[in-house]
């Protein structure tokens, strides 16, 4: 049983990001609502409490039971966190007179201090906080403080309480991870035992006593996440491994081909389906956003359906369920509402009555792709971009004809190809292109045309719940333009989107 820190979550936009900066230390945790209750055992070694858009001095403010754990082991707050400590043991919070947000500097470093240990006086941190500690409970300590407020770090060793007004979690946090890594293994005393290798050791045994001789069917994507579930289990039960790789003809250009012989290589069972025809007959005259995922899940669930009842006597449904996917579930708020439904997964669990087995479902990205590296993933499928569930059917604005996707597939593999050869493409998060539904005006030669517009998109992101558009060098946007419109027949406009989410999502649809 490895040891963790369970940090609770009180609806911070960073939650995830503290336990992926925890978990890049080799230690694991696991996010839960505010309210979750535990009961101690000795595999946990500390506890988090994260920030929060509320005040603790909102009537409706979380104020959960923290009796359990106070005391016992280590709890490290962060903003919220470190104001409700205060708050819960006497101490005094108000609303700051002037709100402090963005980068300051950490000042008058208790040199006693346990979670402030090597960290200099004048070291960056990123704020974001209303309201600030005037006044600490009695036996607290100062551990250090900014310009702007006296308490922008606190701890009471007796009580084995330690907190931050900064955000440790983030990027702008220069001494960020010392901060986490004085708190999990100064303070919790934590080993560091979660490593690619021991999950990868652990899941291969959990499935075998799992699944035992029973045969699994999963549905490959192309994309990393089903891509690693399928190698780990194929590590646990071999040939018993069924894989189903359907070409929904929404794909990029020849990615069905070219995947699935990256996946018999490495000795998977595979089965390729050609259905582009019944996706593009369910799709015609659809122009709707919602209604394009809607349709294009339905015809998934009942090809991948229909393929895997050829195989007899399948027990077992595996899924590429991640981490995310399980936190947003059960967030704090309840399951979160609906932006767009996603096709990949929704309904066959309900359709097939087979039981479910998720090996990734406790990783964040970063860690898939640090499991793939270890299994030796194909470079082409553990780099690739994210690529959304119904494919270039939310890259074609409007209706979708064999015609447009054409285009569009051309399109995407110069730019893509661009991006590679310049070297760019692995300093992106994700990139495409974009049909739009619109025409303009152009000159060719002698004649005036009338054509389709190209979008390019590329964003920098870590998880994509934020993303900020790439600044690529105009002289590479330049040359991706010109052969765009010299060789893609059917388009005379390329444009670049510099939109950042929020306000704007990173797809367009």
């Amino acid at each position: 049983m490895h040891q963790k820190i369970i940090i609770l979550d009180f609806g911070s936009q960073y939650t995830q990001l503290i336990a992926r900066k925890i978990r890049e230390l080799n230690v694991f945790c696991e996010v839960h609502p505010y309210h979750y209750q535990f009961k101690l055992s000795p595999d946990i070694k500390g506890v988090v409490l994260s920030g929060s858009p509320y005040s603790v001095n909102d009537p409706d403010a979380p104020m959960p039971h923290l009796e359990t754990f106070l005391g016992i082991v280590p709890v490290l707050g962060i903003c919220y966190g470190a104001q409700l400590l205060a708050k819960l043991n006497g101490g005094v919070v108000e609303k700051s007179a002037i709100r402090e947000y963005g980068r300051a500097r950490l000042t008058k470093i208790n040199p006693s201090s346990l979670l402030m240990k090597n960290i200099k006086d004048n070291a960056q941190v990123w704020m974001s906080h209303g309201d600030s500690i005037l006044q600490l409970p009695e036996f607290f300590n100062i551990s250090a403080s900014t310009e702007s407020i006296p308490v922008a770090a606190y701890e009471y060793p007796d009580k084995k309480i330690f907190a931050v007004q900064f955000h440790p979690e983030v990027y702008h946090s220069e001494c960020g991870m010392q901060v986490l890594s004085n708190f999990v293994f100064d303070i919790c005393q934590c080993s560091g035992d979660w490593t690619p290798q021991s999950f990868v050791d652990e899941t291969i045994k959990d499935i075998q006593n799992t699944v035992g001789n029973e045969k699994v069917v999963l549905g490959l994507s192309g994309g990393v996440d089903s891509s690693v579930a399928a190698l780990l289990i194929h590590k646990a039960i071999g040939k018993n491994l069924y894989c189903i790789f359907i070409d929904n003809g929404l794909l990029r250009k020849n990615e069905f081909e070219q995947v699935l012989h990256s996946y018999k290589d490495l000795g998977l069972n595979v089965i390729g389906v050609d259905a582009k025809q019944k996706f593009y007959d369910a799709l015609k005259g659809i122009s709707d956003p919602e209604q394009k995922r809607k349709t294009i899940g339905k015809i998934f669930i009942d090809v991948f359906d229909e393929e895997a009842h050829k195989i007899k006597d399948v027990k077992w449904l595996a899924q590429g369920t991640i981490y995310p996917d399980v936190i947003e579930s059960v967030s704090v708020k309840g399951p979160s509402a609906t932006i767009k439904s996603h096709h990949n997964v929704g309904g066959l669990p309900e359709k097939m009555h087979l039981k479910i087995i998720e090996p990734l479902r406790m990783l964040f990205k970063d860690e898939v792709r640090r499991v793939g590296k270890l299994l030796n993933l194909p470079e082409n499928i553990l780099n690739r971009h994210p690529f959304p569930g119904p494919g270039l059917a939310i890259r074609i604005i409007g209706e979708i004809t064999p015609e447009k996707i054409q285009i569009l597939q051309e399109a995407d593999a110069i730019y893509i190809d661009a991006l590679k050869k310049s070297g760019w493409y692995d300093k992106i998060w994700q990139a495409g292109a974009i049909l739009l539904n619109t025409r303009s005006v152009g000159v060719m030669g002698d004649e005036r045309t009338y054509e389709y517009v190209v979008a390019l998109r590329a964003v920098h992101s870590t998880d994509g719940m934020t993303a900020d558009w790439v600044h690529l060098p105009y002289e590479i946007l330049a040359e991706i333009s010109n052969t765009i419109i010299n060789k893609v027949k059917g388009v005379n406009r390329v444009v670049y989107d510099i939109s950042s989410k929020p306000p704007a999502t990173i797809e367009w649809e």
